[in-house]
């Protein structure tokens, strides 16, 4: 376990967290879920309504679906103490409230769907996140300090942070402005172009090891051959990606896909997601703000189609996530990383010898389809960025704060 006295509440090392450490982080997680809380209920009042893509979250329900999450794998889950070695598929305690199930579980329900739903409002589920959390604490003092007896604690911190940014990124499709609250978001950095880095052939441990929490699909570090790559040493800035847009990228047939091709004829793509105007300069909605561009910035809002086709115009290619994943933990000064998202050129896929956690909606319905994301993003909670996380999403998916790198050919 970690010790309390060296890691703050924000630190990745949560993941090895102990007890009274759990305690302060799973706090603080409620604090800031209330805080978006308030601010949407401010900003949406009595009728949230559904959110402005259809495939977004109405964000009514998703406070909901967060302080169900938390009583499903703890306070209704009899058996917690087994961790990873729980069955999923036993009988749970009542919810708090009895529809709750109906109401809250993904699997039970679409996103566009779920706006219609008769859900309680926001004080109900204010009170509802404030009494989860009160029994969660209560079950925490008495949890065993190892990692199958803190699993479930520490599954739900890293689903409440993961459900901050998607708040985020609700706010951004909404035009809410969370700015005025501190802390909600970070701000987007600027990144000093440099040259290139070169990493040496080598064969890379992808993965975790065993130890702490990890996510199912980072089981377990493998090694992995890795032939000698160059590999950008930021992301691609607005000023590299207008470059493509005037060059009349987005037209050109030969830099996109035939999947490409559909996604951007059907949307009518010209320019990335949020963007108004692209020449002289980039005008893009920022949380409902119409806001001038730092071109030195990460490009913001793109999708893999989008970042495979720039990549094809200027003669580079995506990276893998092996190459990504080592040279973010190789080069951790000249590396720079968690403004934006990283698309990579990799397939979502379980590692060798993967076993299901009980959380089995996770990950296992993705395989093979999505593809992968490396790094955080400027709303990523702090304990979330890690080097080996691996965030995933479907290739025309540029809700997300998301940029890219590259490679050399």
């Amino acid at each position: 376990m970690v010790d309390i006295e060296t890691t703050d509440v924000n630190s990745p090392q949560l993941r090895r967290g102990g007890r009274d450490l759990l305690s302060l982080a799973l706090i603080e997680a409620r604090n800031h879920t209330l805080r978006w809380l308030a601010r949407f209920e401010v900003a949406l009042g009595d009728e949230p309504g559904a959110p402005p893509d259809p495939g977004a979250e109405s964000p009514l329900w998703l406070f909901g679906h967060i302080a169900w999450f938390q009583e499903r794998w703890i306070a209704r889950n009899v058996h917690r103490q087994r961790g990873v070695l729980c069955d999923p598929t036993a009988p749970r305690l009542a919810a708090l409230l009895p529809d709750a199930d109906r109401w809250y579980d993904p699997a039970q329900s679409r996103p566009d769907e779920r706006a219609a739903f008769d859900l309680p409002g926001w004080q109900p589920v204010r009170q509802m996140l404030a009494d989860t959390m009160d029994i969660t604490l209560e079950l925490l003092e008495a949890a065993p300090e190892t990692d199958d007896g803190l699993y479930f604690f520490r599954l739900a911190l890293f689903h409440e942070d993961q459900r901050a940014e998607q708040l985020a990124e609700i706010a951004q499709d909404f035009g809410l402005d969370p700015r005025g609250e501190a802390g909600l978001v970070g701000e987007i950095a600027s990144t000093a172009a440099r040259p290139p880095l070169l990493f040496p052939a080598t064969r890379w441990p992808l993965g975790s090891p065993p130890g702490g929490f990890v996510f199912d699909n980072e089981k377990w570090a493998h090694e992995v051959a890795v032939p000698e790559f160059e590999i950008d040493a930021q992301p691609v800035s607005w000023a590299q990606f207008a470059e493509f847009v005037e060059d009349g990228g987005y037209d050109e047939p030969r830099w996109w896909s035939d999947a490409g091709r559909d996604w951007r004829d059907e949307l009518g793509r010209r320019v990335p997601r949020h963007v108004d105007q692209m020449r002289q300069g980039v005008l893009q909605q920022r949380f409902g703000r119409l806001t001038r561009v730092p071109l030195a910035q990460p490009v913001l809002h793109v999708g893999w189609h989008e970042a495979q086709a720039w990549c094809r115009w200027a003669d580079r290619r995506l990276p893998a996530e092996v190459e990504w994943e080592a040279a973010a933990q190789a080069y951790s000064r000249g590396f720079a990383w968690g403004t934006v998202w990283e698309w990579t050129a990799s397939t979502f896929r379980p590692y060798p010898g993967f076993v299901a956690d009980p959380w089995t909606e996770y990950s296992q319905p993705f395989f093979g389809v999505h593809k992968v994301l490396r790094g955080a993003s400027f709303a990523t909670r702090p304990r979330l960025r890690h080097t080996r996380f691996r965030r995933f999403a479907a290739p025309s998916h540029d809700a997300m704060f998301c940029g890219f790198r590259s490679c050399a050919l």
